[in-house]
């Protein structure tokens, strides 16, 4: 309320960058304080570009959620398919079925 706000969304996505070069930093440090405080920080940058669009994030992070439980229940009753479990297959044919399933979703948006 006082204008202490980016003045662009431009800007605030330049400042995203910058809160994940450090994040990507302390991933590598292995200083788990200072990662989670990178962390918050990459988060709060977010929450600032959802004010800034004007999109609800909890509500974006509950979409989200709901469309990785989608698609990796796509995986899941692919596999079936073959009568095998996520456990029985590897991360290259699961990424294959996951992109499967983001082609799907993809093409039924309105």
């Amino acid at each position: 309320g006082v204008g202490f706000v980016w003045p662009t969304t431009e800007a605030v996505l330049d400042k995203l960058q910058e809160e994940l070069d450090e994040f990507r930093a302390e991933v590598a440090s292995g200083n788990r304080a200072a990662l989670r405080e990178e962390l918050g920080d990459v988060l709060f940058v977010m929450a600032n570009i959802a004010r800034d669009l004007d999109i609800d994030p909890e509500d974006a992070l509950r979409e989200a959620n709901a469309k990785f439980l989608r698609r990796f229940r796509h995986i899941e009753a692919r596999l079936a398919e073959d009568g095998r479990a996520p456990a029985q297959s590897d991360l290259a044919e699961m990424d294959a079925l996951w992109n499967e399933a983001r082609a799907r979703d993809k093409a039924s948006r309105p």
